[in-house]
């Protein structure tokens, strides 16, 4: 490849309206990290944007294999978008295995960047190509896409010689190398991220020469930009018009970390967070443990069983208990969950959903633990049941868990998953102080009465229990995992008081209607056809319905956040429209509960790869479905 210096002025950059890039490598080659700069660096600059970190399950795969391949794809735009793109623009591959396991993710005419240097026959053959193949001088690749080969690897050993460290530390400059050429392909400025690696290897891990080298690869790579008749033109995305206000990256884990924090402060309680280390969730017990100084508690337990027994022992004395987990852990607390549905303790247990069952595929999405939430408890034993909507949406519904939990004295489930999890978009940080209270009621003293203190007296509202703080005088009573007598608290085998708790029980988690939002339609609510959806399908079902829009086909659109107890008027919405179509990441939990609740005829679309809906396909899948039923 021919490199010059004496290149002619170039042209202005091209505007366009959105942009798709991936970043993919081997595990160790810091796609992650380059992939959250690139990010955070274009949130820096107004653009809206939807981000897919992908990255393999094993610890550490054999090198250069399939198995081993981590991606970070970010989508950015000059407009509102709601998901990481489907096919991307451009494709930056750092080895043979990456651009096999990739490549067919890039939209045709796109651009793949390729590290020649990596596309030995050793690298080739560690990728599963047969020993005849050549990818890049495939004819058919080539004449589909753009690939722009260039020695990379060789390049940054050249531009850190003199930085006297070895070549296994200076090949791990790579990923700046190739981050810093797409900063100048969009115009990203680097001062962002060298001001980030200068702070985290320099100052925090008091290692400036690696600060140094990095800082240098990734100038080299703009370098190579500016100089490259390979990449003649460089992109423009113009910020998006967004709502006015101060915005940041965050993704799932972080805005349910930062929820309840405000929702502890809000309620005048102490979040203990009780926790056990599980992919995805993995992240919430980390995040909560650095915000110490805000008076939250963190505690690593020994299983998961352990961990939501804690949790239920932080609420028996008058705090919020929180775990967390993803779907294999949700069935390991079961007991403990229902023993906190019979103490009628307000607890929080938030699970973000993996691709199952058993391990399954422990990084990947999926939306598969509905059933288990609503109803994977021994006897009668019902939960409220939240399901976030988006990354940022996850603030919200952490402190609307603790506010439902609170007023019904039941457990609350948060369902998010791990594209929500991981993925990031902006977040426009709310005003705290206009977040209104948690009120929260505990019974006084009574030293001095004569009279029994009754812990199952109820609330005419809500049909809340009284929540007394052990060794408060007066409030002595019972508690346990034994039916109890619906008054007194005594433990009771009665069959009708029985029934009559059971009923109360459902009764008060059946109240919680009352004083959540209706479901709001969007879209054309007047269309025959309303798209129904829940957790992090939204971002999907509505770029299909912009597009279906587009198409002349108009389409209805809502999205359930409550989905135990339903929002009142969902079953009246349901009946407005002749077809209900309802996309979800599972083989169809959320359709069935509709069709044998409201006896509606919902029709599920359904895909379980791993990963949430790909607009087109979700596009051709309401089409299909809709020439099926005669629209």
């Amino acid at each position: 490849m021919t490199q010059t210096t004496d290149l002619p002025q170039m042209s202005s950059p091209t505007p366009v309206d959105s942009v798709a890039i991936r970043f993919a490598g081997d595990s160790g080659d810091g796609m992650q990290l380059v992939g959250g700069q690139f990010t955070s660096t274009t949130a820096a600059m107004g653009n809206d944007f939807a981000t897919f970190p992908d990255f393999p399950a094993e610890i550490r795969a054999p090198r250069g294999t399939t198995f081993g391949v981590s991606g970070f794809q970010v989508q950015f735009a000059a407009k509102p978008i709601h998901t990481p793109g489907d096919a991307v623009d451009v494709l930056v591959a750092m080895n043979p295995a990456a651009f096999k396991t990739n490549v067919n993710s890039v939209r045709p005419g796109g651009m793949v960047i390729v590290d020649e240097d990596e596309f030995t026959k050793v690298g080739l053959k560690k990728a599963g190509y047969a020993p005849d193949v050549a990818p890049l001088a495939d004819e058919v690749l080539s004449s589909r896409y753009r690939i722009v080969s260039i020695p990379l690897s060789r390049m940054v050993r050249e531009a850190l010689a003199d930085s006297g460290q070895g070549a296994k530390e200076i090949d791990r400059c790579r990923n700046m190398f190739a981050l810093g050429l797409l900063c100048w392909m969009y115009g990203r400025p680097l001062t962002p991220t060298i001001d980030w690696l200068e702070s985290y290897f320099r100052d925090k891990k008091k290692l400036p020469e690696v600060a140094a080298m990095n800082v240098a690869a990734l100038k080299a790579g703009w370098a190579f930009g500016e100089t490259t008749e390979a990449i003649p033109e460089r992109y423009q995305v113009a910020a998006a018009e967004l709502p006015p206000g101060l915005y940041r990256k965050i993704n799932g884990n972080e805005a349910l970390v930062l929820g309840l924090a405000v929702a502890g402060s809000k309620a005048g309680k102490q979040i203990s967070y009780c926790g056990y280390p599980i992919t995805p969730a993995s992240d919430l017990l980390h995040g909560l443990a650095g915000l110490k100084r805000f008076g939250i508690q963190t505690f690593q337990a020994e299983d998961e069983i352990a961990a939501v027994a804690a949790a239920i022992g932080v609420s028996y004395a008058g705090g919020i208990g929180v775990t967390g987990t993803s779907g294999p852990g949700l069935a390991l607390k079961g007991e403990a969950m229902g023993l906190a549905v019979i103490l009628e303790l307000p607890l929080i247990v938030v699970d973000v959903q993996r691709a199952g069952p058993a391990t399954g595929m422990p990084t990947k999405t999926e939306q598969a633990d509905l059933l288990q939430a609503m109803f994977g408890r021994s006897g009668e034993a019902p939960c409220i049941v939240l399901a976030a909507a988006s990354p940022s949406d996850c603030f919200d519904i952490a402190i609307e868990a603790v506010r439902l939990s609170t007023r019904a004295m039941v457990p609350v489930i948060i369902l998010s998953d791990a594209g929500i999890a991981n993925g990031a978009e902006p977040w426009l940080v709310p005003d705290v102080e206009a977040i209104p209270a948690i009120e929260i009621k505990h019974p006084q003293p009574q030293p001095d009465s004569a009279e029994a203190f009754e812990p199952y007296l109820r609330d005419p509202d809500s049909l809340s229990r009284r929540w007394a703080i052990p060794g408060t005088p007066g409030l002595e009573h019972r508690l346990g995992g034994l039916e109890k007598d619906g008054t007194t608290g005594a433990v009771s085998y009665d069959g009708p008081n029985h029934q009559e708790m059971i009923a109360v029980r459902a009764n008060k988690v059946a109240r919680v209607a009352d004083v959540i939002p209706p479901i709001e339609v969007g879209g054309d609510v007047d269309a025959d056809t309303l798209l129904l959806g829940w957790g992090g399908t939204q971002g999907a079902i509505l770029s299909a319905a912009e597009r279906l829009q587009a198409d002349d086909m108009p389409m209805a659109i809502a999205h359930l956040r409550h989905l135990n107890p339903m929002p009142s008027n969902l079953g009246e919405v349901l009946a407005r429209y002749q077809n209900v179509i309802i996309p979800e990441v599972n083989s169809g939990q959320l359709c069935m509960l509709l069709r044998g609740k409201f006896l509606v005829d919902a029709k599920p679309i359904n895909v379980i790869q791993g990963r949430g809906f790909h607009v087109d396909e979700l596009v051709g899948m309401i089409k299909d479905v809709l020439k099926e039923a005669g629209s």
